[in-house]
């Protein structure tokens, strides 16, 4: 046994790209699988002849992510590429999001999902309001790590002095930012330098290279182990010979921890039970924790559905109708104040109205403006909303998975926005919270 495998796999770690336009992305991520050897052969060998038809000098690794014609025909990332890979210490998702303003919406749902940041910064450049868009979204998403890695810096001839006055511009951007974990990086993806191996034309790097940074960004305590939800998806009636009377909760741990012989409160009614038992796929378990997909069975009979949730006595969530909320808006048409969309959080679906813009940020220089409060497409602001039945939720920075939400349509069903619960406002929802909205 080797050092390495003598070491058990950590997690999975999930990913996302960003940075503004040409700064490597898309070739970094190539870069990455073919170095790991995470190609197949016929792979390298169409990306080989694209890049012969295409004259260009190096393989064109950035064709690996880049698939949709147009992209190919722009050299440029258009829609969030997702791309699977995995080593003997860990298995990756990367979503690869596009450089582009106009495209903020992308980074933003790739980014939703993932655990870490990987934002690239042109050597050439240094840091730009692209970097710093990116930057502010995966604070405000609540990414907990982020890696900065300052690429092409074979163009620069590998000099320290350019990669530490980039690190010292980010500093003191990130000084204001939430972000707890930041790792600076020189790489030259198109060459490969400090990406899997140390480079030896960068002596003065004392840090390790990319992939074993990837390898080693321990993830385990980022999710919330301390509150218990557990949202309802769905409700199992098998009906079958040997399963007549089961009747099972199915759902996704949103946070905590829950094990057979646990009080629970059912919310929104508020009616008292324990967990009879715990099953992931057909086999009872001992306890389920987040992200576990199990099926929980209760011992008392009361009327539980989807969209409901189940939550510990003496730790719930929060429950109203009334929500301050951090908007990222998706669709071509500006935010309505007053409109009505459909509102989903976690299993729940509920119809909602926008009360109130209460400002939009300057994602470039972190300003709130409270005089234009015109949302349009790829703006973040923060609204206030009012449902027509309470949700539970708990805030974005306490709880990703029970914090966040979506905007749709009512009448197109398209997704406009994405939104972070930042806090209830007015009084809590009272027990019978389904009320008249005035024809909402």
């Amino acid at each position: 046994m080797t050092p390495e495998s003598s070491h058990p796999p950590l997690g999975l770690l999930r990913f996302t790209t960003a940075g503004s336009v040409d700064d490597g992305k898309s070739t970094l991520i190539g870069r990455m699988l073919y170095e790991s050897k995470a190609i197949f052969d016929d792979q390298l060998a169409a990306i080989e002849q694209a890049t012969a038809q295409r004259g260009e000098d190096h393989l064109n690794l950035a064709l690996l992510t880049d698939g949709l014609r147009a992209e190919r025909e722009q050299g440029i990332t258009i829609d969030v590429a997702y791309r699977y890979f995995a080593t003997p210490r860990r298995k990756f998702i990367i979503a690869d999001t596009p450089g582009h303003v106009q495209y903020t919406r992308n980074m933003v749902t790739g980014a939703s999902s993932a655990s870490l940041a990987l934002l690239l910064v042109d050597a050439r450049k240094g840091i730009t309001e692209q970097t710093n868009r990116h930057a502010f979204i995966a604070s405000l998403l609540r990414l907990p790590h982020l890696i900065l890695c300052v690429n092409k810096m074979d163009l620069v001839d590998f000099r320290e002095e350019v990669f530490d006055a980039i690190v010292g511009q980010f500093t003191n951007f990130a000084s204001r930012l939430e972000i707890p974990d930041v790792k600076f990086i020189p790489v030259s993806a198109l060459h490969g330098d400090n990406v899997v191996e140390r480079s030896p034309r960068m002596p003065w790097y004392e840090g390790s290279p990319l992939l074993f940074t990837l390898e080693h960004t321990y993830v385990g305590s980022d999710a919330n182990h301390v509150d218990p939800r557990f949202p309802v998806q769905w409700v199992l009636r098998p009906n079958s010979t040997t399963h007549h009377d089961f009747r099972g909760l199915a759902g996704r741990v949103a946070g905590g921890v829950f094990k057979p012989g646990d009080e629970v409160v059912v919310l929104p009614s508020r009616h008292r039970t324990r967990i009879k038992e715990i099953f992931c796929l057909t086999e009872p378990v001992a306890e389920a924790f987040s992200p576990m997909t199990a099926v929980f069975t209760l011992a008392d009979e009361f009327d539980v559905g989807r969209g409901d949730m189940l939550a510990k006595p003496n730790n719930a969530p929060q429950i109203a109708r009334e929500l301050e909320v951090m908007l990222c808006w998706f669709a071509e048409q500006p935010l309505q104040p007053g409109g009505r969309y459909v509102v989903r959080h976690t299993t729940r679906e509920a119809r909602c109205v926008v009360e109130e813009v209460r400002y939009k940020i300057n994602i470039n220089t972190l300003h709130k403006l409270e005089t234009d409060r015109t949302i349009g497409l790829n703006d973040i602001g923060r609204v206030r909303l009012r449902t027509a039945e309470p949700l539970m939720f708990d805030s974005y920075k306490r709880n990703r998975a029970t914090g966040s939400l979506i905007l749709v349509d009512e009448l197109t069903n398209a997704t406009v926005a994405a939104g972070m619960i930042m806090e209830a406002t007015g009084a809590a929802a009272p027990e019978d919270a389904c009320v008249d909205m005035g024809g909402l």
